[in-house]
């Protein structure tokens, strides 16, 4: 599964089921096609402005950009097409384009500044002279900046030498624009001597280097001279539709066939949602029961960086478009797909390792809820916690559109789960929804229902300002004892809305990591030329909170390896701001707040001296200092020295876990990386009981201290 277009966290079902709400909370989506159809007429009396340079926009796109713009004026932001915005779009285009500044000088900016002020007149007339001459400029300085470097790499990389006291920047995007090609040269002078170096580092020989940029290279030069007018303008018309918020996207007619693909689950690929960022294929998250979930060897924020089949080495796909992308690693189940990566939180892009992913269809089956169960042993008492995990909000759309009373949804398989739980005479119940990126509207409802007897669940704030509320209409509690609910930074939308509602009720204790934040709600309107996924609502908790942009801020929190500036609604460019509306009329259940100052007292002393959660605080701050880097020596002796001491850092951190777990201690970093790789080629080998949990396991004694502290109370006023 992918997601067409930047930053969109939207599972396939939510999606679905958001259009099946189309006529209840969008009425404007109909007469917003309309409108489009009617401003397509005008089309032969629309002139386009001459273009500097080779590729020419068609008469469909013209109209389609008016068709766009007109229809983003019903945008749930109401922003007004002003000079402010079109000052927005033209930052965001060349940002998109260049997101490094190395390709454009500091005279093609200044030149581009005649547009400044023009784009939100010409976008809305269907004009698009802009867009196509700033890309065919810097199509230009692409073609003859990657020609001068393959001939540096050709016939003078032995020239470079490493022993000067140079750096080169780790991120130029707020670097000055080069002056000259003087200075332009000088820049990918740098870029080029890292990439050498990060690549000898890693013991590559020479001819090996020289083929693997060579290759790299020669790929992006070869994809450049393929561009067409459509490349064009869903690059400058997705400058403009991500202005507004980075959930509103355009679909060129060719992605509109991958998302119509997407919506029928008949997908077979690796299960990656994936977003297009800076040049690089991101991924975003992983699908629950997916291959790429199943193998352990993709991460969130891992970037793509070259994709083959079977026995062949990958081809770099930097700069390709998302759906090409997208396009060479799906395929059929059974096949197998190599992918080179560059890790999460790698200083350099050339640290780069090359995984392997056997294609799979995701079934429903594998993403459905499981339960466990799980002892606390506290002052001689054993406390029995039902876990139930949930990967995903899933609805089976065929089974229930044909009326049968069977079909298989997530409320429905907790239902059976906590009835199994009750039977074991369980304590307490926590509900894990970790990595649980949403799912059907419709089935968080639901779910919500099972734990609250009638009440709202969620507001719905359409953009024209009217509110609808959804709720459990319907008497009875299937579960009224002590809850905790599982968090972390990709539980997000429909996860979200269920946690929201737990915390407002007071119904659970919220553990774990603040939330993703996705509480944005998009309809899908078809254009004349491709699909608008525009943002016309918005989320909130029955208290009035949005959702949006701060996620659910969990009551105890747990340590994370998760980067908050790389992945969440907050680090992502013009996300709508959180905000609050009036509450609805609600019965809390219980009060939990005057118990968290003893409870999170309680929690950081078990984790400070936890050999497990010691773990992962050490790597975070190891992390963090090498993704805080600002720049990258290109002094062999002193970056050596630092990449071993991060090195033996490491290493130590490794080891000091190991020895809590009577393990034998590794001799080498060499060591480390050939059990992380054999860990990802067979994440089963290394798994790990639900008691062996670090997160559970502490999420357990969070929800016993809670248990305690009520029944002390209880006690402290019967006295």
């Amino acid at each position: 599964m992918t997601a067409f277009g930047p930053s969109s966290i939207l599972q396939v079902n939510r999606l679905r089921n958001s259009m099946s709400l189309v006529r209840k909370f969008f009425p404007l989506a109909l007469a917003l096609v309309l409108l489009g159809g009617a401003i397509q007429g005008v089309s032969g009396l629309r002139s386009e402005p001459e273009v500097q340079g080779d590729l020419k926009p068609t008469s469909d796109q013209l109209d389609a950009a008016a068709e766009i713009a007109a229809n983003l004026k019903h945008h749930y932001r109401r922003l007004e097409f002003d000079n402010s915005l079109s000052s927005q779009v033209l930052d965001s285009y060349l940002e998109d384009l260049d997101p490094n500044r190395q390709y454009f000088l500091a005279s093609d900016i200044r030149e581009f500044e005649r547009y400044r002020n023009k784009l939100d007149d010409q976008l809305s007339d269907g004009q698009l002279e802009a867009g196509y001459t700033i890309f065919n400029r810097f199509q230009e300085r692409l073609e003859t900046r990657l020609e001068k470097l393959l001939d540096t790499i050709e016939n003078d990389l032995e020239s470079l030498t490493f022993d000067d006291e140079e750096t080169v920047l780790v991120d130029r995007g707020e670097a000055p624009w080069a002056a000259d090609e003087a200075a332009l040269d000088a820049i990918w002078q740098r870029q080029l001597k890292n990439a050498v170096l990060s690549m000898r580092l890693n013991d590559s020989s020479l001819d090996d280097i020289r083929t693997r940029l060579t290759r790299r290279y020669e790929s992006q030069l070869k994809r450049i001279n393929q561009n067409t007018p459509e490349d064009v303008f869903q690059v400058y018309i997705n400058a403009l539709t991500q202005t507004f918020d980075p959930h509103t996207n355009y679909f060129t007619p060719h992605n509109s066939e991958n998302f119509d693909i997407s919506m029928s689950r008949s997908l077979e690929g690796i299960g990656a949602v994936l977003q297009y960022e800076d040049g690089y294929t991101k991924v975003v998250r992983l699908v629950p029961g997916g291959p790429a979930a199943k193998s352990g060897q993709l991460k969130p924020a891992d970037r793509i960086v070259g994709v083959s089949q079977d026995d062949e080495a990958p081809e770099p796909v930097i700069g390709l478009r998302l759906d090409e992308v997208v396009d060479q690693i799906r395929g059929p189940k059974g096949t197998k797909v190599n992918l080179e990566i560059i890790p999460a939180g790698s200083a350099s892009e050339h640290d780069t390792r090359t995984i392997t992913i056997e294609r799979n269809k995701v079934v429903l089956e594998e993403q459905a809820a499981k339960k466990d169960v799980i002892t606390i042993q506290r002052d001689g008492e054993a406390m029995k916690l039902g876990i139930i995990e949930i990967p995903a909000f899933y609805l089976d759309f065929a089974a229930f559109h044909r009326g049968d009373p069977n079909y298989t949804s997530t409320t429905s398989d907790v239902a059976k789960l906590l009835v199994e739980l009750r039977k074991e005479n369980i304590d307490g119940l926590v509900i894990d929804l970790r990595n649980n990126g949403g799912g059907s509207l419709l089935e968080v409802n639901k779910l919500v229902s099972l734990f609250i007897n009638r009440g709202p669940t969620v507001q719905v704030r359409e953009s024209s300002g009217r509110v609808s509320i959804e709720g459990d209409k319907f008497p009875g509690v299937l579960y009224a004892g002590p809850m905790a609910v599982m968090v972390n930074r990709f539980s997000a939308s429909a996860s979200e809305i269920f946690a929201g509602a737990m915390q407002d009720y007071g119904r659970a204790l919220i553990v774990g990591d603040q939330t993703y934040g996705k509480g944005t709600v998009q309809t899908l309107l078809d254009l004349n030329h491709g699909k608008l996924k525009m943002t016309n609502a918005k989320f909130y908790r029955v208290s009035g909170s949005s959702n949006q942009n701060l996620g659910i801020v969990p009551d105890v929190d747990m340590p994370s390896l998760i980067d908050k500036d790389e992945v969440g609604e907050s680090s992502l460019p013009n996300a709508l701001p959180w905000d609050e509306i009036d509450s609805a009329k609600y019965q809390r259940v219980s009060d939990i707040v005057p118990y968290l100052p003893q409870l999170r007292e309680k929690h950081s002393s078990r984790i400070d001296k936890d050999p497990e959660f010691i773990y992962v605080e050490s790597l975070r701050k190891l992390l963090e200092e090498n993704r805080n880097r600002i720049e990258l020596s290109l002094n062999e002796k002193n970056r050596t020295a630092t990449q071993k001491a991060l090195d033996s850092e490491r290493l130590a951190i490794e080891n000091s876990r190991r020895k809590s777990r009577d393990e034998e201690p590794l001799g080498s970093i060499k060591e480390l990386r050939d059990l992380e790789e054999q860990r990802a080629l067979d994440p089963e080998s290394d798994d790990e009981s639900i008691d062996e949990d670090p997160y559970v396991r502490e999420t357990g004694e969070i929800l016993v201290d809670y248990m305690n502290l009520i029944r002390e109370n209880q006690v402290a006023r019967q006295g």
